[in-house]
């Protein structure tokens, strides 16, 4: 079931509906029961993986807890919990290589033995990535680590922990939510606020903005040039590179919003999830700014216990790179994906290195690093960085993304962009030009964001008529200027393949 579908139009009011009328004791069990229903309306028999990850990492909390209540000396207390720790994390893992990266490993595996020759038969496993497990597997081991860090309490009711890690808004595709914010939201469930849904409802639209107007008609533009690539080269690629940037913002950060949105209408709070990210002046800025949920996961339980910074500057470069690499695999199991990641580390230890070298030249130059000028150049150079390393998340291949690296530097076609050719890429003038009007929407909002503008606050202090003018209006947007598909069908979100 997608948000952009019909069937979640006539599930999430029933939800509301329900929830709100029932007594509170049993609140969360609707949702349980609804967040299954949700996550099974995929594939019925994976709900068993996500409960088996529930299971551990409840039981692995409650020994946790266990250890820390018994009488043991400390020294044994702590080798008992960091077991408890660890089996956890063995076990969850071990279920997310299974499904998402057994055949990557053999394949790596048989690679290796070719080149001493020697020829491996290796099995390939038939096996579908079940959606979402990716997610859930880090937001269930994130609250072993933090019952084990004495950050939160182990859970005793099974079902509310089981609704933590199920809980559908954020299921499939995140924020990767922590237990400190969202188990203890769900241990008070609150009464239906006005307030709470009509904020909920603007962010919900603001998401479906950003998915059906915005990222499904850039993708339109991309696919047909990516698809196609050795059919549109140069200049089409760079172009098509430019908006996949925008493409990749659009639909993720268009499911966290409507994730957001449906929470808060049921009374709860998620975590933002981007913020402005492409109005960064550095590449380490852009990523404290994008995918924050699952950037703080990494710092907080692997950047963090691998020493962080605090072993000197060598090591914290390796620590900072281990992060990036594995951020890159957990996306998906490719040599494209790890060197994606590979390259958004080598940025930001690069621009540590040079940093010294930036400060001289600032001081020579007499230039005022807090110029609007100043600031553009750095925020041109940021995205042109980032966008470069979508090219390796974007192609099928490592040895596609090299094909499409060396087609822009050969082929030198700036015509195309003058000419009208590129409304021969699967949009015409009058949907290129829509999408073009869209990202300047995009980057006004993220420009208010940016300064500290909350729209939905300024929206909720006009008058009523004008309020829901504007709600009834942007409906009526999203019905006219939606991409649906020849036949009305739903096009997936990007990050549901991991």
């Amino acid at each position: 079931m997608f948000f952009n579908s019909i069937e979640f139009l006539i599930f999430f009011p029933i939800v509301v509906l329900v929830y709100f009328v029932i007594p509170k004791k049993i609140r969360n069990l609707w949702l349980l029961a609804a967040s299954y229903y949700f996550y099974m309306c995929w594939n019925a028999k994976y709900a068993v993986l996500i409960l088996s990850s529930t299971v551990i990492t409840y039981v692995s909390a409650l020994l946790i807890e266990k250890v820390k209540n018994s009488s043991y000396e400390i020294t044994k207390q702590t080798v008992l919990k960091k077991w408890v720790v660890a089996g956890s994390f063995v076990i969850n893992l071990g279920i997310l290589f299974y499904f998402k990266y057994i055949n990557f490993a053999l394949s790596i595996l048989a690679s290796v033995f070719a080149q001493i020759h020697i020829q491996l038969n290796v099995p390939v496993f038939d096996v579908i990535l079940p959606v979402g497990i990716s997610f859930y597997t880090f937001q269930a081991l994130s609250y072993t680590m933090d019952v084990y860090r004495d950050e939160i309490y182990a859970e005793k009711n099974f079902f509310r922990y089981a609704l933590f890690v199920s809980f559908f808004p954020q299921l499939v595709a995140g924020p990767i939510e922590r237990s400190k914010n969202l188990l203890k939201q769900l241990s008070f469930p609150k009464k239906f606020c006005f307030e709470d849904a009509r904020e909920g409802l603007l962010l919900m639209l603001w998401g479906f903005f950003l998915k059906i107007v915005l990222a499904d008609r850039i993708a339109i533009f991309v696919d047909a040039v990516y698809g196609d690539f050795l059919s549109y080269p140069g200049s089409y690629l760079v172009v098509a590179t430019i908006l996949f940037a925008f493409q990749i913002y659009c639909d993720f950060a268009g499911y966290s919003t409507i994730a957001m949105g449906t929470a808060k209408i049921l009374g709860i709070t998620l975590m933002e999830n981007f913020n402005s990210p492409y109005l960064a002046t550095s590449v380490a800025e852009f990523w404290r700014k994008w995918h924050i949920s699952l950037t703080s996961w990494f710092k907080d339980y692997l950047y963090i216990p691998l020493g962080g910074s605090r072993k000197g500057n060598v090591r914290k470069y390796i620590n900072k790179m281990i992060v990036f690499l594995v951020s890159g695999l957990w996306h998906g199991a490719s040599l494209s994906f790890v060197t994606w990641g590979g390259l958004n580390g080598l940025y930001q230890v690069a621009g540590e290195i040079l940093q010294p070298i930036r400060d001289k030249l600032v001081s020579l130059l007499h230039l005022n690093r807090k110029s609007l000028g100043h600031k553009l150049i750095h925020v041109a150079g940021t995205f042109v960085l980032v966008d470069f390393s979508w090219i390796f998340f974007r192609a099928s291949s490592f040895k596609e993304a090299h094909e499409i690296i060396k087609s822009i530097i050969s082929v030198k076609n700036p015509w195309i962009l003058f000419d009208g050719s590129l409304y021969q890429c699967g949009l015409d003038e009058k949907n290129f030009r829509l999408m073009i009007l869209g990202i300047l929407i995009l980057l006004f909002a993220d420009f208010c964001k940016y300064k500290s503008i909350n729209i939905r606050e300024v929206i909720v202090k006009q008058d009523i008529w004008f309020r829901w003018l504007g709600i009834v209006g942007t409906i009526i947007v999203l019905l006219v200027f939606g991409i649906w598909g020849s036949t009305y069908d739903v096009t997936n979100f990007i990050y549901f393949q991991f």
